[in-house]
């Protein structure tokens, strides 16, 4: 058995099998799917975003890499900052150093042996010689049509007079291609030295974004302990600050508190308990920052005592009311665990769809709007400063037993990244579902969406009449959505178990 490798697009997850099969190790199997995601699923990633790692080995030592591109160096917003086009850059992009950090890793800590060119060969072939355009891109590209038409360099990539490119259809990207070859000639540091860097940013400067070559150059990748929680029989890992990993392990913090012997998988209570542990999570949310400016005491946050305060304020038959910002972001998950027993789990990203929609002249870059998510108030903890990194949603999982990894997850979903975890863990790991029935069971989405500014409880349609009923008798306020919508999430989950290792992906497409 080499492994397995769970990604959103079937080409990613050939690429990350081909590097598995050959010996590879999990994150260099993940830098070949990563770089074949930001071609073949460029409304959620590419090499103008950023990503969060999570590595751990068979002996159950973990690290996180944050591969988050930090404030340029520009002076502080006048105002509120732009969701998109120029105004909305306000940092650099750090995915490309996060593969070469992974990759250096791979060889330091796994006997990785894969070399950088063979890893994004694939990915440099699939836009050179097309793919079939996913369902995917069509529907965020008709969204966003009306305004996607005057964004600099957008239209002529991803429509065809003004209409969106239809599913099926052939994509090239000779320019993405030109920029991906240049990286696998002249190393990861090409992005942010030389020639590549220098028509990188042409192509910004000609869109009106304030950057520097010195913005490019400093950008790094931060190698960080993961925070820890035992749960169960397991323990979850998650990314440190200035990433939502804190938020999904303080959810779970409080359900680990919670009796759920009596209690059944998708039922109402199952619903009721994890929306109030996470409403509760939720209320602390915003004084996670970058630690560099903002220190956090995550003893303090993940203190057994003050999760078990919050899990007996929870009450079975009422519903905490709910007002809150919602936060909005798409990206795409990876997991792979190899055949050495090292895991790995990732989250790729340029924040909204379709990032900024500034694209990078002719490289065929599309930039990521991350700066959006920083706070033009002075006084605020994620308030806007050079060099510093923005509040992150992105928070890939990975769960040890016996000190062993055995689980890697993650999902799509901004603000519905850590409901979905709490939903597919506690059926994996509570009640005892297979990783596809944990991914098919039905989910909710606390609070507002781009479509619905309602401070709602979304429940997908295959949530049964009876269990609404009951959850709007609790004073939830219901809105239903589709059955099996991608509002709820994309995830996948990787598992070695007692019948090897395997991986799925989330139904949802």
């Amino acid at each position: 058995m080499s492994g397995a490798v769970s990604t959103p697009h079937p080409l990613a997850t050939a690429a990350g099998m081909q590097v598995l099969r050959a010996g590879g190790t999990a994150p260099e199997a993940l830098i070949a799917a990563g770089a074949v995601l930001a071609v073949v699923m460029p409304h959620f990633c590419g090499l103008g975003g950023d990503a969060v790692w999570l590595v751990a080995l068979p002996n159950g030592a973990a690290r996180s890499f944050l591969a988050i591109g930090q404030g340029l160096d520009r002076p502080f917003p006048t105002g509120p900052i732009p969701l998109r086009g120029a105004g909305s850059i306000m940092t650099s992009a750090a995915v490309v150093t996060g593969w070469a950090h992974a990759l250096d890793y791979a060889r330091a800590e796994l006997g990785g042996q894969a070399q950088w060119h063979d890893l994004l060969a694939p990915a440099i072939a699939h836009a050179e010689a097309g793919f079939a355009l996913t369902p995917s891109q069509e529907f965020w590209t008709r969204f966003r049509a009306q305004d996607a038409v005057s964004w600099p360099g957008f239209a002529a990539l991803y429509m065809d007079n003004g209409q969106p490119l239809q599913a099926g259809a052939l994509l090239r990207q000779q320019g993405l291609a030109h920029s991906l070859r240049a990286l696998a000639e002249d190393g990861a540091q090409a992005f942010y030295h030389g020639a590549l860097s220098r028509r990188i940013l042409e192509g910004l400067r000609a869109a009106g974004v304030q950057i520097s070559q010195r913005d490019l150059a400093r950008t790094t990748c931060r190698e960080a302990r993961p925070l820890s929680l035992p749960y169960r029989n397991m323990t979850l890992l998650a990314p440190p600050p200035p990433t939502q990993g804190l938020t999904t392990l303080q959810i779970m913090g409080q359900l680990r508190a919670l009796d759920f012997s009596a209690v059944q998988a998708g039922s109402a209570d199952h619903i009721h308990l994890c929306v109030e542990a996470v409403k509760r999570a939720f209320l602390q949310r915003g004084q996670i920052a970058d630690p560099a400016f903002h220190p956090m005491d995550m003893e303090h946050q993940l203190d057994p005592a003050r999760l078990d305060g919050w899990a007996q304020d929870i009450s079975i038959t009422n519903a905490l009311p709910w007002p809150h910002v919602w936060a909005h972001g798409d990206t795409v998950f990876l997991g792979a665990i190899d055949e050495m027993g090292n895991a790995a789990s990732v989250l790729q990203s340029i924040y909204f769809d379709w990032g900024s929609g500034v694209v990078a002249g002719d490289t065929g870059i599309v930039w990521q709007n991350r700066g959006a998510a920083f706070s033009a108030d002075p006084a605020h903890v994620n308030a806007f400063a050079p060099g510093k990194l923005p509040f992150y949603t992105l928070n890939p999982g990975l769960a040890l037993q016996d000190g062993v990894p055995r689980l890697v997850y993650g999902t799509q979903g901004a603000d519905g990244q850590p409901q979905t975890l709490a939903m597919v863990l506690t059926r994996m790991i509570d009640f005892g579902q297979s990783p596809p029935d944990a991914l098919a069971g039905p989910r909710f989405l606390l609070g507002r969406t781009f479509s619905d500014s309602r401070d709602s409880l979304k429940l997908e349609g295959d949530v049964p009449p009876h269990t609404r009923a009951q959850l709007a008798a609790r004073g939830h306020e219901i809105v239903v959505i589709p059955a099996q919508s991608p509002m709820a999430g994309l995830a996948g989950v990787v598992r070695c178990g007692a019948d090897g290792t395997r991986a799925w992906h989330d139904p949802r497409v």
